[in-house]
Order: structure tokens, then sequence, then C-alpha cells
């Protein structure tokens, strides 16, 4: 009876161990941010839930946008955000630019994943200064989505980190249907931002006279009519070349799989830097427009601090990778950041 009595703690002992054990050797299965962000993306469901079995955190970053819900957010995958928020995800987590899922969706148009989100408690009003999901769906065009958002109460009047509002940004971009419609919802034209600047200002700085019209009064319209290049350099988004953003992508997947050669990475380097030449001599006012909306914004402002504001849009089919313009008050010439070099690249 004893022996039988020692086998069975034994056995206990044994399993137990195992278990203390096993956090441990999953853990070293767990994926880097690189290799974590290309799978979300890629839309692959069968890899996420196998790591978050494992004991990958919900709330995990990848290299960039940022946790597995945003990322699916972004991508618009339902799927792939009902099994992060399952395991634990935070819906209202913000990435390092204080984005959350919220935003990345509208940003997009996922009008089915935005109301996705809101059903689940995502934050649609954000307290003080703050970019909304509102802000990002109107500057990128998504009419179907900012209606929804208006009709789940999104402020009308909400003003971004520098005190834009969003009507600024639908007057900023020529979105004239968008402007009206939030004239028409009780958008208050008379807001400024840090720059003291209104949408009037805005839609004279890039020739939307339709709009100029509608905001401003008759005596505002005549004394802009005598004065049109009082109101600056329009602000208009320049498409950088595919190939950078074809290199970046084939770069990132070669690095997350351990095959990252000197030769892709000067390639890369080396068209950054074309980019950079060429930009020199290319004004904001001499971009050509576009007609989709971007694919990515990423948008840094500091309150109290006019002319550090900038925005970054990247583009699909003839995509801007890093091409950054300020979102108030842009400088004659426009401005590139070089993205991120993976590991390993001497300059």
């Amino acid at each position: 009876m004893k022996v039988l009595l020692s086998r069975r703690r034994f056995a206990a002992l044994a399993a137990a161990l195992l278990v203390a054990a096993a956090p441990l050797t999953a853990h070293a299965a767990l994926p880097d941010p690189v290799r974590f962000g290309i799978a979300i993306e890629s839309g692959d469901v069968r890899a996420a839930r196998n790591w978050l079995d494992q004991g990958l955190p919900p709330d995990y970053l990848a290299d960039r946008i940022g946790t597995g819900l945003m990322i699916a957010a972004w991508e618009g995958n339902i799927e792939m955000m009902e099994l992060f928020l399952s395991r634990g995800a935070n819906v209202n987590r913000a990435n390092q630019n204080g984005e959350q899922a919220l935003l990345l969706a509208a940003w997009h148009g996922h009008v089915d994943a935005v109301r996705w989100l809101l059903d689940r408690g995502a934050q649609i009003n954000r307290p003080g200064l703050a970019w909304s999901a509102l802000h990002y769906a109107v500057f990128a065009g998504h009419q179907e989505v900012a209606e929804l958002l208006l009709a789940r109460g999104a402020d009308v009047n909400a003003r971004s980190t520098n005190g834009s509002s969003v009507l600024m940004m639908a007057v900023r971009e020529g979105r004239d249907k968008l402007a009206m419609h939030l004239l028409d919802r009780g958008a208050d034209p008379s807001i400024r931002n840090d720059w003291g600047e209104d949408a009037f200002v805005w839609a004279m700085r890039n020739g939307h006279v339709k709009l100029a019209r509608a905001l401003g009064t008759p005596e505002r319209i005549a004394a802009a009519a005598r004065a049109p290049d009082s109101f600056g350099a329009p602000t208009r988004s320049h498409a950088v070349p595919t190939r950078i953003d074809d290199l970046l992508k084939e770069m990132r997947i070669a690095e997350a799989e351990g095959r990252l050669t000197p030769e892709l990475q000067l390639a890369y380097l080396n068209a950054v830097r074309e980019l950079r030449r060429a930009s020199v001599s290319v004004t904001v006012e001499a971009a050509p427009p576009r007609d989709e909306p971007p694919r990515v914004l990423e948008i840094r402002a500091r309150r109290g601090s006019p002319g550090q504001e900038s925005a970054t849009l990247i583009y699909d089919g003839g995509r801007a990778q890093d091409a950054t313009v300020p979102a108030s008050r842009p400088p004659a010439e426009q401005q590139v950041v070089e993205p991120r070099i993976p590991r390993g690249l001497v300059q």
C-alpha cells in the first residue's frame, strides 16, 4: 500500500513539473515582432491561435501597426479580431502613435470592422485633444464609415492633437460631400487649430472654392479674392515610387525568414536615397492628386508646438511609404523620412 501511494505521489509530482515547464518550452517557440506582424497581416489565423495557445500575450506588439487586434482591424479581418478579443485583447489599447483599433479600421474604410468594434466597447470619442476615428474616416474619404460613426454618437466637432477639426480634414482633402454632411450634422466652421487656422483658410489654401463659399461670409470671401495667395502653399499628398514599398515588404518577409541579403538591403537603401535626392526639388504644389484614399495615415503632433505636426501617407498601387508632409502649415518643400532599416544593415 505504501509503494502504491508513493507511485501516485511521484506521478503527481512529475505532472506538476511538466505543467511548470510547459510555459518555458512554449515561450521559446513564440514569434519575434516582425514574424508576428507578417503572419497577422497575412491573415494566418492558425499561427495566431497556436501562439496564443502557447502563451503569447493577447496584446503582443508587432514591429509595426500595433497589437494583433489592431493589425486585424487594419486589415478588416473580423475572424482574427474575434480570436484576439476572446483571448483578452484590449479593444481600446493604443499603439505608439496613439492609434486604437477603431481608428485603423476607420482609416481603411472597413465598415463591418468598425461596427464590430463599436459593438464591443471601442471608444468612439476620446477625451481632450486627440485624433478620432471620425477624423481618420473623413480624411480618407470613407463616407459610409463616417456616417456610421456619427450615427453611433461620434463628436462632429472632435479636435485633433493640434486642435484641427474633423471638418478641416474634409476641407483639406476637398471632400465636398463629406464636408457638407458634417455641416448638416452641426460641424462648427469657426473652430481654429493651434495656428489660428480654420476650415475656410484650408479651403482657400487648397483651392476648394465651392467649400470656401459654403464656409465663409461674403465679406471674408471678398477679402480672400483680393489676396488669394495669402493662405500659403497647398497641402497635397505626393506618392513615393512603388519600388520602395515593394522592397520594404520583401525585406520584412526575408528578415522574418532569416534570409535577408546585403544585396536586398542595399537596393532598398539606394531606392530611399534616390527618393530623398529627388524630393529636394519637388514641392507640395507640384505633387499630383490622388483619386484613391491612402492606405495608411500616421499623424504626429504636440499640443502647443505648432509646426511640428506631420502626417505620413501610404498608398495602395503607387503607394507612398513614409512620405511626410506636415498636417498644418507645410513648408514649401516636401520632407521625406527614411523608413526603418532592418537589423544588420551598415550604411
